[in-house]
């Protein structure tokens, strides 16, 4: 019952981060494409619009299909690891970063297959970094407290079970 639970909020929480990353995604599209930038806080951080057919950085743009099937296929090997590990415990900080990992990565695909490109439209002006977006703010904090969480909490072995095909958790 508490892993049903579990999937179930797990579920809603990505249909809410989805939801919210494709909502600021429209109102990018209404608010700022064919317009200049909205300057948010001047020479640092502005909104302007950006058609990204590829991917980070803009790599591998204009390769729609490839980048279509690897992100469904991230998803589904993310998903199929968020299922299988232990609900609840030392695991819940992984689930937390899986759920925001998947999130980012469904909300680019719906702009993938929807649009054929994803939609992009923050700009932090100082060091002149790429545009991007919420989607993309899931997925850069995810890794990083992942990244964070396997060097400095889990030990060694957990690191080997979480990251490994094999099943067995026992302590």
């Amino acid at each position: 019952m508490k892993s049903l639970k579990h999937n179930v909020f797990s579920l809603i929480g990505i249909c809410l981060l989805v939801l919210a990353d494709q909502y600021t995604k429209r109102l990018a599209i209404l608010h700022l494409k064919g317009k200049p930038s909205f300057i948010l806080l001047d020479r640092i951080l502005e909104f302007s619009y950006l058609e990204n057919t590829g991917a980070a950085f803009s790599s591998f743009s204009g390769r729609q299909t490839f980048l279509i099937i690897l992100t469904a296929l991230v998803i589904i090997v993310l998903a199929w690891r968020f299922f299988t590990l232990p609900v609840g415990g030392r695991f819940l900080w992984i689930h937390i970063c899986l759920l925001f990992i998947i999130s980012g990565a469904l909300g680019n695909l719906i702009d993938r297959l929807v649009n054929r490109y994803v939609v992009d439209f923050i700009y932090f002006v100082p060091i002149n970094f790429p545009k991007f977006n919420v989607a993309d703010i899931y997925i850069t904090v995810g890794v990083a407290v992942l990244a964070a969480l396997m060097l400095f909490y889990y030990s060694e072995e957990e690191c080997e079970k979480v990251l490994s095909f094999d099943n067995s958790f026992r302590k």
